[in-house]
């Protein structure tokens, strides 16, 4: 009997060694090039971590102390942490939003297809195209000329935009942009440059004095003549005044009077002026054309980036929210809406909590996307505001490759970024296996 037994659990561990050594065959392949690719790199850029910057001499824990420590290096985190607490969750609400009205409309094929066809562009052609849609000239611009556009429709153009007094002349200009000039019982020459003759409105007419006589006088004229000649600030012939512009006569800080020029420049109050009088000319009618918004300049930078961001991802969580929709368990919907819950109750009560998994295996993967977030900073942000939006992915080029030449410095930023991303791939793993 024991012989028999001992020969028939033989066949039975041969198979079971063949077959674990089949799987490790086929296994091997895979863990060699995880090897080479993954887990060498790691071990030897936290040994290289340790060594200066000719990789020569060991300086322990040095390199980590002066990331920390350096101030580049700061910004790097804060963005991150800028990165990590507003993309991941703007990509899952939008993705979110979209999987659900794509359910309510006919055409949410074509929808999907358009939302999600920028994943299908990579991250160097999405920041050369949002290079562009962020320019700062209205004429290349998307997002600047609709700015424009919208500004110019709902406020009034300035008459004479870029005008500006002469040096040396009564209008002196106040903080707030507007030109004020000493009132005086004789009459106030106002000359102004910086309006080019064809741009003068066709009600222009020479300038001239105001015919009325006391009270405050003065004329608000272009102080240039076309082929030259003339005396500055004075009021020579073939100048032309400035027709329709605002003047107001001011007295203790209140406004006493107000009116326009005529057609040849002048103006007249008939209140006297005095000791504390001045005329004013508001800004408004000498602002500078509105060019829209500086969304790559140093303030609106990160956001900008977000933005081209969320343009790619969205359609990734539209797609993967949309599966987990499509899981649902219709009759509880349908209950919930017979039981007379509005669409909103059931979206908020019942569709999110029962998505909660599938959002947050998103959120999760979003918040590893932004950590390692390179490409779009690079390429996007100028090179005079590169450091304002600088993430740490950048600063660890920077310093390794892009003129630092640090590899012992970048190789302990590569630590840095390993360690921080590390726990979010801990928690997708372990949400992966229990969904």
């Amino acid at each position: 009997m024991p012989t028999t037994s001992h020969r028939s659990k033989t066949p039975g561990a041969a198979a079971k060694r063949r077959r674990r050594t089949l799987a490790l065959v086929f296994i091997l392949p895979a863990i060699l090039l995880l090897g080479a690719l993954v887990v060498y790199p790691i071990g030897y850029s936290v040994v290289r971590s340790l060594y200066d910057a000719s990789g020569d001499h060991f300086v322990g824990l040095g390199n980590y102390g002066e990331a920390v420590h350096d101030k580049a290096t700061l910004t790097a985190i804060r963005n991150n942490a800028v990165w990590v607490a507003v993309a991941p969750a703007l990509v899952t609400a939008i993705g979110l939003v979209f999987a659900v009205l794509t359910e309510k409309v006919r055409w949410s094929t074509a929808f999907k297809l358009l939302v999600f066809m920028p994943m299908a562009i990579s991250f160097l052609a999405a920041g050369i195209i949002f290079r562009l849609v962020y320019d700062a000239d209205p004429h290349r611009g998307v997002l600047n000329a609709a700015a424009v556009t919208i500004h110019d429709t709902v406020n009034d153009d300035a008459l004479f935009p870029g005008a500006h007094p002469r040096d040396n002349t009564a209008l002196s200009k106040r903080p707030d942009g507007t030109l004020s000039a000493p009132a005086s019982s004789g009459t106030l020459l106002l000359p102004m440059v910086g309006v080019a003759p064809t741009n003068l409105p066709t009600t222009a007419r020479p300038a001239a004095l105001p015919p009325a006589a006391g009270g405050t006088n003065g004329v608000v004229f272009l102080d240039f003549i076309p082929g030259g000649g003339g005396r500055p600030g004075q009021l020579d012939p073939g100048k032309k005044g400035l027709p329709d512009v605002s003047v107001q006569l001011l007295s203790e800080g209140r406004t006493v009077a107000a009116t326009k020029t005529a057609a040849d420049g002048s103006f007249h109050f008939d209140a006297a002026p005095t000791a504390t009088a001045s005329v004013v000319l508001p800004a408004a009618d000498f602002a500078l054309p509105y060019n829209g918004v500086d969304w790559l300049g140093p303030t609106l930078i990160t956001p900008a980036i977000i933005g081209a961001y969320i343009w790619i991802w969205a359609g990734f969580a539209m797609v993967i929210i949309g599966a987990g929709l499509a899981n649902l368990p219709r009759e509880l919907l349908e209950a919930a809406r017979m039981d007379g819950a509005g669409e909103w109750q059931v979206f908020r009560r019942i569709t999110v909590p029962m998505l909660a998994p599938v959002l947050g295996v998103v959120l999760v993967t979003m918040v590893i996307n932004v950590m390692k977030i390179f490409d779009l900073v690079y390429i996007i942000a100028p090179g005079p505001v590169q450091q304002d939006a600088n993430v740490l992915a950048l600063q660890l080029w920077l310093v390794s490759f892009g003129g630092g030449n640090n590899q012992g410095l970048g190789s302990a930023l590569g630590v840095l970024l390993l360690l921080l991303v590390v726990p979010a791939m801990i928690l997708n793993v372990r949400r992966f296996r229990r969904n």
